[in-house]
């Protein structure tokens, strides 16, 4: 077994997965379930809030939903045009997610250090999506995929945090600071990505 095509195909397959995990909060009502359940009664309440987490994982999950795609040589390959369009979708759902992903890290549970840690993944995220795009439009194709790749494994970090947390959960009886791992798994993907597109 060709372990390169098995990792890229799980990170295909749990980018889609958890890509569309964000279409439960749109068919069921989880003001008392899942991840709010454990957010104070007012914070849900906070229309500001409500509406920035939707946003936040709405156009995170569009960014994971799509953004392997465009590491798919064949696909780029077949049409530009398509990878582009693709491209600037991807961005702007990046763009828009953590700049509402980095107002709601200010509310994270787990205190101070979890909200600088996914405050820190926000302001990377939208860092990264910047400099991949501007290096594209100044047509430096080298710079543009270093930064794409590296976005690429922070939208990752999604995943791993779906992966990850409840171990840690189960581990430390709740007691975590789950922002600690991610570094390492994205710095994986990064590695993985570089050496073999998917």
């Amino acid at each position: 077994m060709n372990l390169k095509r098995f990792s890229s195909k799980i990170i295909v397959v749990t980018s889609i997965l958890i890509g569309l995990y964000p279409l439960i909060y749109y068919i069921v009502d989880m003001r008392n379930q899942g991840l709010l359940q454990s957010k104070p009664r007012e914070l849900i309440d906070n229309n500001i809030w409500y509406a920035l987490f939707y946003v936040h994982i709405t156009f995170g999950g569009a960014a994971l939903l799509i953004g392997w795609s465009q590491f798919s040589i064949a696909f780029r390959n077949r049409s530009v045009k398509t990878h582009r369009l693709v491209g600037k979708i991807y961005i702007v759902s990046v763009l828009l997610s953590s700049l509402a992903g980095l107002f709601v890290a200010f509310f994270a549970t787990g205190g101070l250090i979890t909200a600088i840690g996914f405050g820190s993944l926000a302001v990377l995220w939208f860092v990264s999506a910047l400099k991949a795009y501007v290096s594209v439009r100044k047509r430096d194709f080298i710079a543009h995929e270093y930064w794409a790749i590296r976005n690429y494994a922070l939208t990752f970090a999604a995943v791993m945090l779906r992966i990850y947390l409840p171990l840690l959960i189960m581990m430390f009886q709740g007691d975590f600071l789950p922002i600690v791992l991610l570094p390492g798994c994205a710095g994986y993907l990064i590695l993985s990505l570089q050496t073999n597109h998917l």
